[in-house]
């Protein structure tokens, strides 16, 4: 058997196992009085379930640079039918992601869209119905959605939401993502110098329009979180300290465990996948 097909099925059967093994994980409140805080602890609980199906990938890798190709044995006919449900699970993520890419856009009123270079599209009809202030409030809100590349974020926080179907805690911490991402971004434009009292009416105004059935960084975000964005925009802001990068950090060690995930599947890797294989056949 080719080398990549068989990586590509162990892939989806360990790693896809590994997935939904931890996507069951129950949803804990946050409380935060920072939205920025709030966002960044909410992004973390988006992936972490998924980041131990990356750690099985890189092993599952580093095995496969030591194995001859093509291999001398084949799969076993038990590892790929009990795969099939699981690559079903990764197509399914994969179409809904491109689904969300080209669907119909209607009328966003104001959003940010683009993956890697993001612009913000705002609409004539609503920029009519609003005043220069609010206009200055709504691109300052989307300005920090391009600053961020949050429409990107949104597809790929989408995809590792689908490859946890059909766990529901997996939609609840996107949805709480979603909300503190424009709690996040209002006080983004907020601390930028502007009234929140503007804000509120454009996002009010952007709310009669269309929502988008693409991934982009919509102004008005969940519809049923609005009014207490509303509250909080209404409320005086309060004075937070400066967020201190935390990514120097994060991704060397996430590079570390990647690496040693890697090199432990070159070094023993032959040894499980034999194994797994023997018990399967």
């Amino acid at each position: 058997m080719e080398r990549e097909l068989c990586l590509s099925i162990l892939i989806v059967l360990i790693g896809g196992t590994t997935v939904l093994s931890c996507g069951w994980w129950p949803v804990a409140d946050v409380r935060e009085s920072s939205a920025r805080r709030l966002e960044r602890i909410a992004w973390r609980r988006v992936w972490l379930p998924v980041a131990p199906a990356t750690i099985v990938a890189a092993w599952l890798c580093g095995w496969a640079l030591v194995e001859p190709d093509p291999m001398p044995e084949a799969v076993p006919a038990l590892l790929i039918l009990m795969s099939v449900p699981l690559a079903m699970v990764f197509a399914r993520a994969l179409i809904r992601a491109g689904w969300s890419l080209f669907g119909d856009r209607g009328d966003p009123g104001t959003a940010t869209v683009g993956l890697m270079r993001p612009w913000i599209l705002f609409s004539p009809h609503l920029a009519r119905a609003l005043d220069d202030r609010q206009i200055e409030a709504a691109l300052a809100h989307e300005q920090a959605h391009a600053r961020h590349r949050d429409p990107l974020r949104i597809l790929l926080a989408e995809l590792a939401t689908d490859l946890q179907w059909p766990w529901p805690q997996a939609g609840v911490r996107m949805r709480r993502w979603l909300f503190a991402l424009e709690l996040a971004r209002d006080e983004e434009a907020r601390a930028a110098g502007v009234e929140g009292a503007d804000l509120a009416d454009a996002i009010l105004a952007t709310a009669r329009f269309n929502r988008l059935s693409l991934p982009a960084a919509a102004l008005t975000g969940e519809a049923a979180a609005l009014k207490d964005r509303i509250d909080r925009l209404l409320a005086p802001l309060k004075d937070t300290p400066r967020l201190q990068a935390r990514t120097s950090g994060a991704l060397p060690t996430a590079a570390l465990s990647l690496l040693s995930a890697f090199a432990l599947g070159a070094l023993f890797g032959e040894h499980v996948v034999q194994a797994l294989f023997r018990i399967a056949a």
